[in-house]
């Protein structure tokens, strides 16, 4: 992983705004509530008849190859948008994606991405190109929501005025603000004031509940020793092998916008002496890249500290916290999924 520098062109950066593989064959049949919070049943029925009510919409039109479309008359008044509230581990992504899945458009006439990628495709295409190529959109899906980089939000929120005028229904999840500590309870809140004149747009929808992924599930797997890692890097085709130290170090130097590209190919990431991140910086640079190899599914074997020792007190109780709640959870994922790679090697 530390040597690789993809480069990402702007054309692949639109055509990988689907559900990421982990999430390409969700759908709201496969989210299973958890009995003891009604809210998560809720927003599976709420969520279901929003993507009942985004049918129809642009339609091609002219013959031989449907290219071109024209939009549909104005939607009809009231929220074009959803927000979904809730703490890390909840089933936020798996019912934004449910959502993308089930609204009946084509998937070109469809996007889903984060806030990160959302950003990137402004960069990359400039603000009018990107409303230009998504205003013919019926639904625009963003997870993760940066409400922590002020600038970016209100760049991002002027351009969903832009889509939302162009009659593309908006659905978001997202992370608080710095400095707030509510478990995603001031989530709401903060997301319809930073995203502005677009507030009466969206109809928040609390998820509660406890993190999915380790409900029920024993505690996190212990790390391997630096000897099992090395061998089953070694034997297991497609997999890396990087000191931790040294992959935070790169992070550095490749844009996050191509840590997902970094991933290409890769069957297992294998890390050797995992230790506690020394800044927020790197720590921030590695959440996105456990996101992208969470969203990919690739499992991660390590030794040293256990993925829930790698983030200071100091910095889980600070204004990032759910950030970094959120990777050591999607760590701790991967880390499970690498045990069988470790078995299977001896």
């Amino acid at each position: 992983m530390s040597e690789r520098r993809p480069q990402v062109p702007a054309e692949r950066l639109v055509a990988e705004m689907v559900p990421p593989p982990r999430f390409d064959s969700v759908r709201f049949a496969t989210y299973v509530p958890d009995a003891s919070q009604p809210s998560q049943t809720e927003a599976v029925r709420v969520l279901s008849d929003f993507a009942s009510g985004l049918g129809g919409g642009a339609t091609a039109v002219g013959g031989g190859v449907k290219r071109w479309f024209r939009k549909a008359p104005a939607a009809p008044a009231g929220p074009r948008g959803v927000y979904l509230d809730g703490g890390y581990g909840v089933g936020k992504t798996h019912l934004l994606a449910s959502l993308w899945h089930a609204t009946p458009a084509a998937p070109q006439l469809k996007a889903f991405g984060t806030f990160v990628e959302l950003t990137n495709l402004v960069g990359a295409l400039g603000f009018q190109q990107t409303v230009a190529t998504l205003s013919g959109h019926r639904l625009l899906c963003i997870d993760e929501f940066e409400l922590d980089d002020p600038g970016d939000t209100v760049l991002v929120s002027t351009l969903l005025g832009r889509l939302v005028d162009a009659g593309v229904a908006l659905a978001a999840t997202s992370n608080t603000l710095p400095g707030k500590l509510g478990e995603g309870r001031f989530a709401a809140a903060d997301f319809l004031r930073e995203i502005q004149g677009l507030s009466a747009r969206f109809r928040p929808l609390r998820i509660d509940g406890e993190d999915y992924r380790h409900r029920g599930l024993p505690q996190a797997p212990a790390p391997f020793s630096t000897e099992t890692v090395t061998r089953v890097a070694h034997t297991t085709p497609g997999a890396t092998l990087d000191a931790f130290p040294a992959l935070l170090e790169h992070l550095a130097s490749v844009h996050p916008s191509r840590y997902g590209a970094m991933t290409d190919d890769v069957a297992a990431v294998c890390l050797t002496g995992v230790k506690e991140v020394p800044d927020q910086s790197t720590a921030l640079r590695l959440v996105v890249l456990a996101d992208r190899l969470y969203d990919r599914e690739v499992p991660v074997l390590a030794s040293g500290l256990p993925f829930d020792a790698i983030f200071s007190g100091e910095m889980l109780a600070g204004g990032y916290r759910k950030k970094y709640f959120r990777a050591i959870s999607r760590l701790t994922a991967l880390a499970r999924d690498a045990g069988p790679l470790a078995a299977a090697r001896g």
